[in-house]
C-alpha cells in the first residue's frame, strides 16, 4: 500500500494554522487582518471608560434591543488573497433577538452584527484603516470609531466591497446620530 501524497499548504494555509495555533499571554488579542498576526497588549482605564459609556447609552436608548460583546472574534472576507480575516473588536451589538453569541465559539460570523465598535488604543492606524476594511468586506452595516488621538467620533455605513461609502465624523462633546436600528443620538461628552 502505498501512501497518498498530500498536497502542500499554501502560505495562506501556513498563515492562519500558525495564527489559530497561537497562544497569547492574558489580556492580549491577536488578530489576523490582511495577511498580519497583530498583537494587541491590554487596553487602558479610558478605553474601557469609553467602551462603558457607549454600552449603557446603547442597552438605555437603542430603539431595538441590543445584546452585546467585547470578546468574541469575527471570521470576515479577507482581500488580496490572504486567508479569512480574524478581527476581535472592542465591541460588537446585534439585536437581541438573533440570540448570535449564544453557541458561537471564539470566532463567530459576522452575520447579523449591527455594529463594530473600536476605541482607538496603541495601534490607532489599524482601526482606521486595515480594520475598516475588513468590517465593510465583512459587510457590516455599521462601524464606530472613537479616535483618542484625533479627539472625534465616526460611524460608518454603506459598506461597498472594501470600504464604506458613508461616514459622518463629529468632534468629540458632541452627539453623533446613530441610525436604525439604534435610532438615538449617542453622547460625547462624557469622553473628554
Amino acid at each position: 500500500m502505498t501512501a497518498m501524497a498530500h498536497e502542500p499548504l499554501t502560505q495562506a494555509e501556513v498563515l492562519l494554522e500558525g495564527f489559530l495555533a497561537l497562544d497569547t499571554p492574558e489580556g492580549f488579542r491577536a488578530e489576523l487582518i490582511e495577511g498580519e498576526i497583530v498583537v494587541t497588549p491590554p487596553p487602558d482605564g479610558d478605553h474601557e471608560d469609553c467602551i462603558s459609556l457607549i454600552v449603557d447609552d446603547v442597552i438605555r436608548k437603542s430603539r431595538t434591543r441590543m445584546q452585546f460583546s467585547g470578546n468574541k472574534g469575527l471570521k470576515l472576507k479577507s482581500g488580496g488573497g490572504f486567508p479569512k480575516d480574524h478581527a476581535i473588536p472592542d465591541g460588537t451589538f446585534a439585536p437581541r433577538e438573533l440570540r448570535l453569541y449564544r453557541g458561537a465559539d471564539s470566532w463567530m460570523p459576522c452575520e447579523g452584527v449591527a455594529v463594530v465598535l473600536e476605541v482607538t488604543s496603541t495601534k490607532p492606524k489599524a482601526d482606521r484603516e486595515a480594520k475598516r476594511r475588513c468590517y465593510a468586506r465583512g459587510g457590516i452595516p455599521l462601524y464606530l470609531l472613537v479616535d483618542r488621538e484625533a479627539s472625534s467620533i465616526t460611524l460608518f455605513s454603506d459598506p461597498e466591497r472594501d470600504d464604506y461609502r458613508e461616514q459622518c465624523t463629529r468632534p468629540l462633546g458632541k452627539p453623533l446620530t446613530l441610525p436604525e436600528p439604534f435610532a438615538f443620538e449617542l453622547e460625547t461628552a462624557d469622553f473628554l
